[in-house]
Order: C-alpha cells, then structure tokens, then sequence
C-alpha cells in the first residue's frame, strides 16, 4: 500500500506538471483549449480515505480471546482455524468474509472476537470461549487497505486518527477488520481488508 504521505506528494506533482505544461502551452502563439483540472484527490482505482457507512447486524460465531500486538496475526489465525473447524463440522452456511471485531486495547494487548458472519443460528450452539453474537451496528468510516498484515500500523493505523481528528469525529473505541482474502490462507503480505471505525 501506499503511504498517505507519499501519495499526497505526488498528487501535489501531478498537479504542479500540469499547471507547468499549461503555462508553456500559453506561451506559444495558438494556445488551445485550457487543460483540465487535475483529480488530485485520490489516485485511480483507490478508494477514499474515510468512507461514510451505516452498518447493519449480522448474526456471527466468534471465538474471543487475548492476544499481543507483537503476534497477533497468529493469535487471530489460530482463533479463526478453531471457528473454521465448528462452522465445517456442524454443515453451517456462512454469510459473508471473516472479521476480528476488537473490543478493548492497549499500545501491547487487545482482546478481540474473531467472527464469521453465519446464515442461521446452528441447532447446536457452540460453548466456552466460543459463541453466537451479532456485529456492531451504527455509524461508521471504512478504511481500506492492501499489503502487509504486519505494515498496517505503519501506514493505514497511522493516518486514522489525523483523520479522525481533522474530521472533529469521536470513535467509540470499537473497530472491526473485515478480511476479503481468507486470513488464515491469504499470505502476509497479500492482505485486502475493510476496517470500520465505529463513531459516537
């Protein structure tokens, strides 16, 4: 993925090129028609930062647990291959992608839900640290990213709160990480998730 940052810079390039190239075409003696304005707003293809959402409940099965920062993609694979065994076992339909909805956390640890959204409720529901729950709901922003499991604090995770914070929104400390390549499977570096920051 690309840095925000870095993004920005060359938009601001594009944008410097062009309005260069409109001045020289002044220069000559038939100009044509003026350029038109540059899209510096988002490169092609890219999805803008902080998408407005409304989201819906879906009913999940979730295992919850804790886990650390530093290995967290592990924990949350380890969680999710025991969902994955449930969900296979008992014939369940699901319903859309994986997401780990994290609940409380720190600079080191998290405690989180890693959900699989379901069709219906199994006959026979899952016990211990795994359970039948539905999402949160409510306003929220939608963050996309593609790259590195590992890079996401680095870069998305980063420009989040300038977001928030020049937006003047206030999250509710909930944020959910919806994966469109299988977590489990998908190779680190290969990632493609939406994250949802839940808003007051």
């Amino acid at each position: 993925m690309t840095c925000l940052w870095r993004t920005t810079t060359l938009a601001a390039l594009l944008a410097l090129g062009l309005a260069s190239s409109a001045l020289a075409q002044t220069a000559t003696p038939d100009p044509g028609p003026p350029p038109p304005p540059p899209k510096a707003a988002q490169p092609p293809g890219k999805e803008p930062l902080g998408v407005d959402v409304t989201l819906t409940s879906k009913t999940i099965i979730y295992m919850k647990g804790n886990g650390s920062w530093d290995n967290a993609l592990e924990t949350l694979q380890d969680a999710y291959k025991s969902v994955y065994a449930f969900i296979d076992k008992q014939g369940i339909r699901r319903a859309g992608p994986p997401m780990t909805i994290y609940t409380e956390f720190d600079d080191t640890n998290f405690t989180f839900q890693a959900s699989v959204p379901i069709a219906e409720v199994p006959k026979d529901p899952p016990k211990g640290d795994m359970a039948i729950g539905e999402t949160p709901t409510g306003k929220a922003l939608r963050f996309a990213y593609k790259g590195s499991f590992h890079l996401m604090e680095d870069t998305i995770y980063n420009a989040i709160p300038e977001y928030l914070d020049e937006k003047q929104l206030e999250p509710t400390g909930t944020f959910i990480e919806e994966y469109q390549t299988d977590p489990v499977t998908t190779p680190e570096d290969k990632f493609d998730i939406s994250i949802f920051v839940l808003l007051k």
